[in-house]
């Protein structure tokens, strides 16, 4: 058989070589899809997040189980986001640090960036980890693997590749896709989004990313500390707009002290292009606003995978913006039928999309009764600051009428911030107002996403902010961020009133 010409380029190019690898686990060309059975305890509709975790926990359990994926297994976080996003950011922070070695006394000679060599290490780190959401690695689990356009045909079935897949219970796993917004020139112009940003091979020289949400705020830094010049536009007040209003403030001093323009408040009108240059026409505060770029990366959101799956078929109700619509269990209007992850969630990350499966799982399976909404759902944008938040921020809680006291503690404060050169963040903590309650925590620095998941297990365990206050953290460490937030509550309890308590108590005993 004759090789394609992207087989026979492959040995003297390691990119095509590893997205090869990458292919033939999560998409084998030679699959071939197995008998169905007679009936399955679960069928599951999308091989992400979600739908990996669980077929591979209801297999485990004992189930029978088929697993239909119409495109690359391992979803959007392997093949196009997480895996491929934080390869990128892993370089672009050493590049970063390398550049200002000489703040600790290190004195480095100029910095290069390699980015083709920063793009193979991508693709060969996502070739590696591929192996875990590989077709065979599921079939060796039990669970019958499907390749192909899979689709509701009737309400207890799927079809897929003119098999007939029978069940007792489904669930609806299909994820996103990115949102493109209807900006006049887009379209024929050219632009990237995260499922085409990683198959670069050049570095632009100018980039112009749309969206100061979490992707576009992680890759508009990382292709500034490449070398690009880098535009971000946010058509909303500031980026970030789901985190506090200071953490957002923070971020976008430190993107524009590295360089990025940053450009909040500001609608994107339309798009020329005249060869190579694409042209980017803003209205912004202070008028219009035109920008020469290479490039344009669109980071405005994603769209849940509703269309073209048979919804109507199986009576399942669904919204193009909102997905498929479940109740607190994550059924859908089919009771036979789930839906889990970003085609149905709230929060669109891969960790809520695995803590969804696993709900459905002991719901689906089982008489079970775990509802979505009593997770604590941390998230993390992976800038440098990192900005990671979990419950309610002062806004969110205004909103929803909890009156909460807030308690920060400035990174400036924490000796191991310090000594690191990371003093510009903080942490911060409410509590239901009266109470010790943790009703949510925002973090802005170094590691902040490893530091929020000490709030989200306090939340979860319902320990109050008393509790950290009581905790000995290793000194010197970041953790003591929390602690010293929660000694500010501690010390908001000594009023007055309780101040000449013990000063009297003290009287008494001497």
């Amino acid at each position: 058989m004759r090789e394609s010409p992207r087989e026979e380029s492959a040995g003297a190019n390691p990119d095509v070589l590893h997205d090869l690898r990458r292919e033939s686990l999560v998409r084998p060309p030679d699959w071939r899809n197995p008998s169905p059975a007679e009936r399955y305890d679960l069928v599951v509709l999308g091989a992400g997040t979600a739908g990996l975790v669980a077929a591979a926990g209801a297999a485990g359990l004992g189930a029978r189980v088929a697993l239909v994926e119409r495109g690359f297994m391992g979803g959007d976080c392997l093949n196009h986001g997480c895996v491929p996003s934080k390869a990128l950011l892993a370089s672009a922070r050493h590049a970063a640090e390398a550049r200002r070695a000489d703040r600790y006394g290190v004195r480095v000679a100029e910095v290069e960036v390699d980015f083709g060599a920063v793009m193979e290490r991508m693709r060969r780190i996502r070739a590696d980890l591929a192996v875990h959401d590989s077709a065979s690695r599921f079939r060796d689990l039990g669970v019958d693997v499907f390749l192909g356009e899979g689709r509701f045909d009737g309400r207890d079935a799927v079809e897929v590749g003119g098999a007939r897949l029978s069940f007792r219970r489904a669930l609806v796993a299909t994820g996103g896709t990115p949102l493109v917004p209807p900006v006049p020139g887009l379209v024929e112009a050219g632009f990237l989004t995260n499922e085409t940003v990683f198959d670069l091979e050049t570095l632009p020289t100018r980039l112009a990313v749309v969206g100061g949400g979490p992707v576009g705020c992680e890759l508009a830094q990382a292709f500034a500390r490449f070398g690009t010049a880098v535009t971000l536009v946010e058509r909303l007040a500031r980026i970030l707009p789901n985190d506090e209003a200071d953490a957002a403030v923070l971020l976008a001093d430190a993107l524009a002290g590295e360089g990025i323009l940053v450009l909040t408040g500001h609608d994107l009108e339309r798009v020329e292009r005249s060869g190579p240059v694409r042209t980017v026409f803003l209205q912004g505060p202070a008028g219009p606003v035109r920008v020469d770029v290479d490039l344009i990366l669109v980071a405005v959101g994603r769209r849940p995978v509703v269309a073209g799956i048979g919804l109507e078929a199986a009576g399942i109700r669904h919204d193009p913006d909102r997905g498929v619509l479940v109740d607190d269990r994550l059924r859908t209007t089919n009771r036979a039928v789930y839906a889990a992850g970003d085609v149905a969630g709230r929060h669109r990350f891969t960790h809520v999309a695995d803590a969804e499966a696993r709900i459905v799982l002991r719901n689906a399976l089982f008489p079970g009764r775990r509802k979505a909404s009593a997770l604590h759902v941390p998230w993390c944008t992976f800038t440098d600051p990192e900005v990671a938040r979990v419950g309610h921020s002062s806004e969110s809680a205004a909103r929803a009428g909890i009156a909460v006291d807030s308690f920060t503690r400035p990174l400036a404060r924490v000796d191991r911030f310090v000594v690191e050169g990371e003093e510009g963040g903080f942490a911060r903590v409410h509590v239901r107002r009266g109470s010790d309650e943790i009703v949510g925590a925002t973090v802005v620095g170094s590691h902040a996403g490893e530091l929020i998941g000490v709030v989200a297990l306090a939340m979860r365990a319902g320990a109050g902010l008393g509790t950290l206050a009581d905790t000995v953290f290793p000194y010197p460490t970041r953790s003591e961020a929390l602690r010293g937030a929660a000694n500010e509550w501690q010390r908001s309890r000594l009023t007055p009133m309780v101040r000449r308590l013990f000063e009297g108590w003290f009287r008494l005993r001497r």
